[in-house]
């Protein structure tokens, strides 16, 4: 097996730190991560693309890792993250390829099938669905939740860091990677990190080594990066009205994990399962497994199964027409 490569690219104004592993002429897999997370989120479905000739492309996304973190959160509205994403592929030369994304990756990965449908061949995303674009701004919808939920309390530039620095980093990635609660709200007065559990033991799915990987790259850019993903919410959402009502087109299958955060409280579980997603997705397969938010480090052999499973319908007509 190919080991693990490592490069940065200078893209859209900023250097990107990319991981890849598999033949460079096998068909391109794009794999982006989630929050708090790297591209070694993708350990588990990289080793396996490789295997089964794919060339498996994960980027840490810009403000994590050893990419550029500017400061400015202006710096990370939805424009900015796809804009880092199709000038990688243009780096590349890849014209079109395959998209996995999870959690925040999964809404980028939405986003670039949105406006750049044509660079994307199918697209599979796991825990955060597509919705369309809301009346009200993205905060607003979530106002009803109080000041303890964990978007609400991102929103204010440095309040989280300040909460987070009260522990050492990889116990501040346990009490995330460790949640299994349906609802990220905390109680009156309390910060979200103090409310989330760090277990002693290591998780099922991480060792300790592999937190210490994690934790060694956010002690090194800190949390403000990702967490001004979040902060750009309402501006990605006053951007993205030319798209008010569009559609996603591209072949799309979607992996919801049955105990993820957000199903009952984000209405995930009924907007999926009602067709609400169909409706906005209309080429659209779901998948439904077992498991919590971080599915595809928790469960991967049955994640690589569904991924395998939809882009090897695509494979004949990839090499077809290579």
């Amino acid at each position: 097996m190919e080991e693990v490569r490592h490069w940065n690219a200078a893209v859209n104004d900023i250097s990107v730190h990319v991981a890849e592993q598999g033949s460079v002429d096998g068909p391109a897999v794009l794999l982006l991560h989630g929050f708090p997370e790297l591209w070694l989120s993708w350990r588990h479905q990289m080793r396996a693309l490789a295997a089964r000739g794919f060339r498996a492309i994960a980027p840490d996304l810009r403000g994590y890792g050893d990419s550029d973190a500017p400061t400015d959160p202006a710096a990370y509205s939805v424009f900015h993250i796809v804009g880092d994403i199709v000038a990688l592929l243009n780096h590349l030369g890849l014209p079109k390829v395959f998209v996995v994304g999870h959690d925040w990756g999964a809404l980028v990965a939405w986003h670039l099938s949105l406006f750049r449908p044509d660079m994307v061949r199918a697209l599979v995303t796991l825990g955060v669905p597509y919705f369309p674009r809301g009346p009200n701004p993205t905060t607003e919808s979530f106002a009803a939740l109080g000041d303890g939920f964990y978007i609400a309390q991102f929103q204010e530039p440095g309040r989280a860091e300040r909460a987070f620095g009260r522990y050492d980093v990889a116990t501040v990635l346990k009490k995330f990677y460790a949640m299994e609660i349906d609802e990220l709200v905390a109680p009156p007065g309390v910060e979200i990190i103090d409310f989330l559990e760090a277990p002693s033991s290591p998780l099922p799915w991480l060792t300790d080594e592999q937190l210490a990987q994690y934790a060694e790259k956010f002690h090194k850019s800190g949390f403000t990066g990702p967490l001004n993903y979040y902060r750009m919410l309402d501006t990605n959402w006053r951007l993205t009205a030319p798209w008010n009502g569009a559609k996603i087109t591209v072949p799309a299958k979607f992996i919801l994990a049955d105990k993820d955060v957000g199903l009952q409280s984000f209405g995930i579980e009924h907007y999926v399962k009602s067709g609400g997603l169909k409706s906005n997705v209309p080429d659209l397969e779901v998948a439904i497994i077992e498991g919590h938010h971080f599915l595809q480090q928790e469960q991967p052999e049955r994640v690589n199964s569904e991924i395998f499973s939809f882009l090897d319908k695509f494979i004949t007509t990839v090499e077809e027409s290579a």
